[in-house]
């Protein structure tokens, strides 16, 4: 058998094995992209839910309201609920975090009745961990600032429910300045101060004061994180909320309005 008849009778042999190499190929990219959508599904305390996270503006939620209990801030952090409530919870959260965005939609509704039947007390710490991930950097610190700046006009719960409901993407534009003050406005926020506590950054070093104690816990390991004494909750027990609360009483159910 001479060279050429060689090549001739290897060529389908080649063929076959380039085709089947062609198709482990395509093999692996599905799955790939079959592990890539399995990731991107996560489950928080049983509920199971894509992220939203956008390069949209920033505008007001459909329907957001305030809540039925005291807010006050005392430097880095807003409390809000009774003094005397039967539980209280420190929730450690940045605003360009996804997963603290799939937190504040799986929960933030129950927790707000919670709040308002006086059973639970919240300490909400808003950090600018992913101060790097925005482009330009420093969306975290902008919107921990300007929350903590809603806070001092009374319009905490309002604005914190609108920066997760119209979150940016991590490594995208950061809403700006000037649609941090819009949104308070938006939300009903009226004078200059606030506007001017954004504009200034009034607050940041009283944000960056509190990623710094937090990374200094033991128990801080990213956001979102909610503790409870200093212990961390495992988010991934669909009853944490109930057991923090009270073990074995029904959960406060919403009312006929929402």
């Amino acid at each position: 058998m001479n060279d050429d008849q060689r090549r001739r009778r290897q060529s389908p042999d080649r063929t076959v094995a380039q085709a089947r190499r062609s198709l482990d190929d395509r093999n692996r990219v599905v799955i790939g992209v079959v592990v890539v959508a399995v990731l991107a599904l996560v489950v928080i305390g049983g509920v199971v839910w894509t992220g939203s996270s956008q390069d949209g503006g920033l505008t007001a939620p459909t329907g957001v309201t305030g809540i039925n209990a005291p807010v006050e801030r005392q430097d880095g952090v807003v409390i809000v609920g009774q003094d005397d409530a039967k539980a209280t919870i420190d929730v450690y959260e940045d605003f360009l975090c996804p997963a603290c965005a799939r937190f504040e939609k799986a929960y933030g509704p129950r927790i707000k009745r919670e709040v308002e039947a006086g059973a639970l007390r919240v300490r909400y710490h808003l950090l600018p961990m992913l101060v790097g991930l925005s482009r330009p950097e420093g969306y975290s610190l902008d919107s921990a600032n300007a929350a903590l700046c809603a806070a001092d006009q009374g319009k905490f719960w309002e604005y914190h429910e609108a920066l997760f409901a119209s979150q940016p993407r991590e490594g995208g534009p950061g809403h700006t300045e000037q649609e941090l003050v819009e949104l308070g406005s938006d939300l009903g926020v009226t004078g200059e101060q606030f506007e001017q506590c954004v504009r200034t950054g009034r607050h940041e070093g009283v944000a960056k004061a509190e990623l710094a104690e937090a990374k200094a816990t033991d128990f801080f390991k990213g956001t979102p994180t909610v503790t409870v004494d200093d212990r961390p909750v495992d988010l991934s027990d669909s009853d944490w909320l109930q057991d923090v609360v009270e073990p074995g009483r029904a959960p406060v159910q919403p009312s006929p309005g929402g």
